[in-house]
């Protein structure tokens, strides 16, 4: 439980308005980013307007909805995961992002190709191949195509093409998945990007095919509409992977993606308090602040008692204290913290921290979240 002593400070700090470029978050909490897989067809529904809007009106300041896959035919592995591209969903995307403005929260939709994550024959485009940088995959050894120019093209326009549809559709910004070993990440990591072009080879040119996108998203958009980069070093079934094993190689990423248009990187860890690299307290936000000093979010097991993937094996999973991000936040290690499973136990878990009513929150159970509403 989170001591009622700590209650007024993490008001104090937490409920912070925070600006990045056109946008003013009124506090410094974030939803993350999390798969439902509750859009039949790719076309977010009411109840998809009803599960963000919810959580806006419960004091979170900004939300980062599910990842939403762009338009290539094998940018996807779900037919039940929302799409940013077609005018039906597009249509229902408008209204959450009008139900989220209503409720008082800022949205950003997140931007999505799972690469070669795709599961080969699965829909919405059955027939579509997996591609990745070589066609390597992150895990296993059923290998894919790797991806040709017209390939790479078609992928960084159509990144463009959803970003500037979330500015016409009343978006807040975008926020482009980078991490967990989907396909933008699948260029950053050495195990996945065998190639010997422009696109392949040292960490600089490994992080080109990324940079390109963010390139294009912002030559898409205006030039305050922000663009949010998520990142990690863990892979999906591959906790101990790195794409830097320095902060001079989190710099060497880093920095192209700031000089293409990034204004902000989500930086995923497993455990928001473990440090990055030795010699520093510094999480991976923390570094990536330093490094690049562009605005950073902080994600990882917060406001829980384990990581994630105990959790979701039924160990542990209740409510911990938040002294911890705090104390982080006030030394400005970072600017916003992102709040998951935390989020889907309390969908008024913000207004519970806010107002000092933490005796009331809700502990996580991964087996009650078959429903998420």
């Amino acid at each position: 439980m989170i001591p009622g002593s700590s209650a007024p400070r993490a008001s104090a700090i937490l409920a912070r308005p925070y600006s990045l470029g056109s946008l003013t978050v009124r506090n410094r909490i974030a939803m993350a980013p999390m798969t439902r897989e509750f859009s039949p067809g790719g076309i977010p529904g009411a109840d998809v307007a009803q599960y963000y809007a919810r959580r806006a009106a419960a004091g979170v300041g900004l939300i980062i909805t599910e990842g939403t896959y762009v338009n290539h035919a094998s940018a996807g592995t779900s037919d039940a995961v929302p799409h940013f591209h077609g005018e039906d969903a597009l249509a229902g995307w408008a209204g959450v992002a009008e139900a989220v403005h209503q409720a008082g929260g800022a949205i950003v939709p997140q931007l999505w190709h799972v690469g070669m994550a795709r599961s080969a024959g699965a829909p919405p485009v059955v027939d579509a191949p997996r591609v990745g940088p070589s066609g390597v995959p992150v895990l296993g050894s059923d290998p894919g195509q790797a991806m040709t120019a017209e390939d790479l093209d078609d992928v960084i326009a159509a990144f463009a093409a959803a970003a500037g549809a979330a500015e016409a559709r009343g978006f807040d910004g975008i926020e482009l998945h980078g991490a967990h070993g989907y396909l933008i990440d699948q260029f950053l990591w050495a195990h996945t990007n065998r190639r010997t072009d422009g696109y392949g080879g040292d960490l600089v040119s490994r992080t080109r095919f990324a940079a390109e996108i963010v390139a294009a998203c912002r030559s898409a958009v205006s030039a305050d509409f922000p663009i949010i980069f998520r990142m990690s070093q863990w892979k999906m079934g591959d906790y101990r992977a790195r794409i830097a094993e320095s902060p001079q190689e989190l710099e060497a990423i880093l920095t192209p993606l700031a000089e293409a248009g990034a204004d902000a990187f989500h930086c995923s860890t497993r455990r928001y308090w473990l440090p990055e690299f030795e010699g520093s307290d510094l999480n991976l936000a923390g570094w990536a602040k330093k490094l690049s000093g562009k605005a950073t979010i902080s994600v990882g097991s917060v406001g829980l008692d384990s990581e994630f993937t105990k959790s979701f094996r039924g160990e542990g999973g209740g409510v911990a204290d938040i002294d911890a991000l705090l104390d982080r936040l006030e030394r400005d290690e970072f600017d916003l913290v992102a709040v998951g499973r935390a989020l889907l136990a309390d969908p008024e878990w913000a207004a519970k921290i806010l107002q000092g009513r933490t005796e009331e929150l809700t502990a996580f159970d991964a087996a009650a979240m078959s429903t998420l509403h």
